[in-house]
């Protein structure tokens, strides 16, 4: 069935809609960040899921009877209008490398859901749909146009049954409205076109005139051709512009004027939408293999009850990840990543049905044990193997809290077992306690080796019922992490379609999606999932594991190709999850009532700064509010409301910016009088702090242990580093005197003391080593300060009559060195005190001095270039792509990345080995201790008061000895009740 709505009346106008393709593939790329790639075939797809987002919004809100889409063919230099003028879109720089495979991605799509794709070559376009248009007027009298597209050019076309309509933004556009003035018809178009002109497509226009101007003549003369006639009546030094390119404006005029008569094969009744003659299980399929989980939901909606519900549901094995924290979380303070689909995501989905489930063949031999024989002899297997692989199913994603539902063992690939504990039938199954009893020796055994996917999950929710695994640990997430660091996804389900070719079943037919009903979430916990559905699909994680396993553990095991990465991986990636499967468990305990207080003393300051910023404004204000600050700081004294008619620093989507930018700036000016912006700054600061950690960090206080649990990722940074989510405590501000007073609600069990310990300026201790310059090393042999000893060099004074100035400069470049600090970027640092050109000048003086940290420079692009990837201290290898890129912009990016991940998956490297250690020795020498947390550079351990000092020493020794470099590893170190007092 088609997508015509039964609720129409008969005889309603019928509408043809005309997606202008380029443009809307143009746009979806620069709209959407890049980053976005799929888990299944690492192929970027920022561009095809914002055009895909389009155009499911398109079929869902507007129910197109008839939709086609029109593209451009021929490239930019090869159409009709080069021959009338060979410059016409000769500046236009080439399309990024990655643009047009995700074209023909698009494509792709659009061709499954047989929607006509239109080009021509010799054509653009416009012109294509210009044709379209008039073939659609002659051929089906009373049928409407919808142009998708928000092109000047294409208003040409718009009359009563012709519209220009913006998709994303659910509105018509008209000439009126794009070229701001009133009175401006379709008729007009072309010659206002003329007159601008048109920079990015190269059409000569007349200097000065922009779109207002052009407007104004063409309304008062009616045209260009009336226009050239007068052009003497046209005074000052618009008539003189007018008359220098007279000849030009013409010829301007016929490269805009759309042709309406390209010979195409095509009706309007070629375009009509019938979801149920298309490929809706085959663009799932593809939808998922691009990991657009958002976007199957979204087409699984449209298609259903249009006849495709039954393939759509025959290929609902998707790759979602399944509940037990498969894919580690980064982002915001307690922001949990799904992946950019879900990011994108426009509104909830609804909780599939579970009978959707299992649809497709069991991928193996699954079995589910519900009585002690069957649960004794699977174990007597395990026992005799002497390796298993081991996944736990829970009722909750916090691991330090869940409840176990069942465990699932693999012990040969393509079978599977799954040991339920709670489920909706109880009396059909073992109780938690017999199945521990039985199962505890053999997983607590030293000479079991247990295979994980994601195994710090499991060893966080085994501890919480009294089973602590002792023998070897193997990570398939992990192993594939350090061999593909960039892979968008880790998850298990993305790496058995990737690497085995099976799709698993998705964890939303079990239990649904996030959607919420009137009753609250309608997700089920997994203990609510009959046994019939939970056992395989557990079995299966089971089974899947243990075939990654034989994939990826050899190519980081001992016979892999890189030692150097068999090491890592033995040496500190595996050990390191036993060390934040400890961190998780303990916690860290924090004063709840401390963060009360704080919040009380914040939210009195917001509700004066309120009252400073209501007194200084013209008129009343929301301070959260961007849009009514803009028009505060902008808008002129004489507008409705007014406002304090300030210069526009720089303008965003939606008007002037008000970011911190440009706050600073103005609030940084002299000359103003107004506190506005200073106050804003300081407003949106300590809102934040209320918001996103004083009110947060309460929430996420455990009622059972008092603590907070946060989570440590270990397999979402490219570089290395250490990510935490569920709450992100890296993400405390730590420089300003309130953020740091957030550190004070953390605080030791009664009797204890916090210890922390960190790194002195690591990153460039690891530059002075790898880069071997002489005189970076003898200045952190020496001791020296080493941003005054840098400035001395740069300046060429002696240290003692460095400036606060040079040595802030100084300090600047060396922690933006590696991050390839611009002049442009230093002196937006340093706050305006310098010029770009000094600024430039500090650069280029730096190099000089220290060579050596050039030469290293140039290495990690030159490294980057010869192997397309880079390697940190211990062999961590990153790919780097775009580094031959010819977009300057994407190369630039590629080079600071190459620089970036040696130097910072370095200190990485360093902080991991130095946890390790610290971790395996606690238990001989302080048993009583406990390892919290690691931020950053820094360690925080708990300890009984009377061993603080002990172990503060210990630790700091232990992370000081961790790595031989060529300048000395030095550590702070402090130990208090608070972890305030610990800095």
């Amino acid at each position: 069935m088609s997508l015509d709505p039964s609720g129409r009346a008969a005889g309603e106008p019928q509408t043809l809609y005309l997606i202008d393709g380029h443009a809307q593939f143009f746009r979806a790329y620069y709209a959407i960040r890049g980053g976005m790639s799929s888990a299944v075939t690492g192929e970027p797809t920022h561009l095809v899921f914002g055009f895909v987002a389009m155009l499911l919004k398109l079929l869902r809100d507007e129910r197109p009877r008839h939709l086609a889409v029109a593209i451009d063919v021929s490239g930019d230099q090869e159409s009709f209008r080069t021959q009338l003028y060979p410059e016409y879109k000769a500046n236009r720089e080439q399309a990024p490398e990655d643009f047009h495979p995700q074209v023909e991605r698009c494509i792709e799509i659009l061709q499954r859901l047989g929607i006509p794709v239109i080009g021509v070559e010799g054509v653009e376009a416009d012109d294509v749909i210009a044709t379209i248009v008039r073939r659609t007027r002659r051929d089906h009298p009373g049928m409407r146009v919808r142009i998708v597209s928000r092109d000047k050019d294409l208003t040409q076309l718009v009359d009563q049954d012709v519209e220009l309509f913006d998709a994303m933004k659910d509105e018509v556009v008209t000439p009126e409205a794009l070229f701001k003035t009133q009175g401006v018809e379709p008729r007009h178009v072309a010659d206002i076109l003329a007159l601008m002109g048109d920079t990015a497509d190269n059409v000569p226009g007349v200097p000065g005139i922009g779109p207002k101007t052009a407007a104004k003549l063409v309304l008062e003369h009616g045209s260009v051709e009336r226009l050239l006639e007068q052009l003497d009546t046209i005074t000052g030094k618009q008539g003189a512009n007018l008359r220098a390119h007279a000849e030009t404006i013409p010829l301007a005029k016929q490269l805009v004027l759309l042709k309406d008569d390209v010979p195409l094969a095509f009706d309007a009744e070629d375009a009509r939408v019938d979801l149920a003659a298309a490929d809706v299980p085959g663009t799932l399929e593809l939808f998922r293999t691009l990991s657009f989980s958002g976007h199957v939901d979204a087409l699984r909606k449209l298609a259903g009850g249009a006849g495709g519900s039954a393939g759509a549901d025959a290929a609902a094995s998707s790759s979602a990840s399944p509940p037990a924290a498969r894919d580690e979380a980064a982002g915001t303070l307690f922001g949990s990543f799904d992946g950019p689909a879900a990011a994108n995501m426009s509104g909830p989905a609804a909780a599939e049905s579970p009978s959707a489930a299992h649809r497709a063949a069991p991928n193996g031999d699954y079995a589910t044990l519900t009585d002690l024989a069957g649960l004794d002899a699977v174990i007597e297997r395990i026992r005799s193997a002497g390796r298993a692989a081991v996944d736990t199913e829970t009722d909750s994603l916090h691991a330090r809290t869940a409840r176990l539902c069942g465990i699932a063992v693999a012990i040969e690939p393509g079978e599977g077992f799954y040991i339920p504990v709670r489920s909706p039938e109880p009396a059909g199954h073992l109780a938690v306690d017999a199945v521990l009893e039985r199962m505890r020796p053999v997983l607590e055994s030293p000479e079991l080796d247990i295979v994980g996917h994601n195994l710090k999950f499991d060893l966080v929710v085994l501890r919480n019922h009294g089973v602590v695994p002792r023998g070897r640990l193997e990570d398939t997430m992990v192993a594939d992490y350090l061999l593909e660091p960039t892979r968008s996804s880790h998850g298990m389900d993305a790496l058995a379609e990737s690497l085995l070719g099976i799709r698993c079943v998705p964890i939303t037919d079990l239990i649904g999606s996030r959607g919420r009903g009137r009753g609250g979430s309608t997700q089920k916990r997994f203990d609510e999932v009959p046994l019939s559905l939970a056992g395989p699909y557990a079995a299966e994680d089971a089974d899947v594991t243990l075939r990654l396993a034989k994939v990826l553990l050899p190519r980081v095991g001992r016979e892999a190709a890189d030692p150097r990465l068999a090491g890592l991986y033995a040496d500190v990636e595996m050990p390191l999850v036993r060390v934040l499967a400890e961190m998780e468990f303990n916690g860290i305990r924090v004063d709840p009532e401390e963060l009360d207080r704080q919040r009380e003393v914040l939210q009195e300051r917001i509700e004066r700064l309120e009252e400073e910023l209501s007194a200084a404004a013209p008129h009343p204000f929301d301070p959260g509010s961007p849009k009514q600050l803009a028009a505060v700081l902008f808008n002129g004294p004489q507008d409705e409301p007014p406002g304090l008619g300030l210069p526009v620093q720089k303008r965003g989507k939606t008007g002037p910016s008000t970011d911190a930018e440009v706050l600073e700036k103005l609030a940084g000016d002299p000359d103003l009088e107004s506190p506005i912006p200073g106050l804003i700054l300081e407003y949106r600061q300590l809102t934040k702090l209320v918001s996103t950690y004083l009110v947060a960090l309460k929430e996420a206080i455990s009622p059972e242990t008092g603590r907070i649990h946060a989570s440590f990722n270990q397999t979402v940074t490219a570089t290395g580093r250490l990510s935490s989510s569920d709450p992100n405590l890296q993400n405390i501000p730590i420089r300003t005197e309130v953020g740091r007073a957030i550190r004070r609600a953390f605080v030791a069990e009664p009797g204890c003391e916090l210890v922390a310990a960190d790194y002195s300026q690591i990153e460039l201790r690891i530059l002075a080593h790898l880069s071997e310059d002489a005189a970076l090393i003898e200045a952190f042999h020496a001791g020296a300060d080493i941003h005054r000893t840098v400035a001395a060099e740069v300046f060429g004074v002696d240290p003692e009559a460095v400036t606060d100035a040079q040595r802030g400069s100084a300090k600047m470049v060396n922690f933006g060195i590696v991050y390839g600090i611009t002049a442009f970027g230093l002196a937006r640092r340093l706050g305006g005190t310098v010029s770009r050109e000094e600024a430039q000048r500090i650069i280029d003086d730096y190099r000089r001095r220290f060579p050596g940290i050039d030469a290293f420079l140039q290495r990690c692009v030159a490294e980057a270039r010869e192997t397309g990837s880079v390697t940190t201290i211990l062999g961590r290898r990153r790919p780097i792509e775009m580094i031959e890129s010819r977009n300057p912009a994407q190369r630039a990016l590629a080079e600071r990345t190459a620089i970036n991940t040696v130097v910072q998956g370095s200190a990485a490297d360093l902080i991991k080995v130095a946890m390790v250690r610290v971790h395996r020795e606690l238990p001989e020498r302080f048993p009583a201790a406990r390892l919290l947390l690691q931020i950053h550079d820094e360690l925080v351990l708990e300890v009984p008061r009377e061993q603080a000092a002990d172990l503060e020493a210990f630790v700091a020794e232990r992370m000081a000895g961790a790595m031989e470099l060529r300048v000395p590893l030095v550590v702070g170190s402090a130990r208090g009740e608070r972890w305030s007092d610990a800095k």
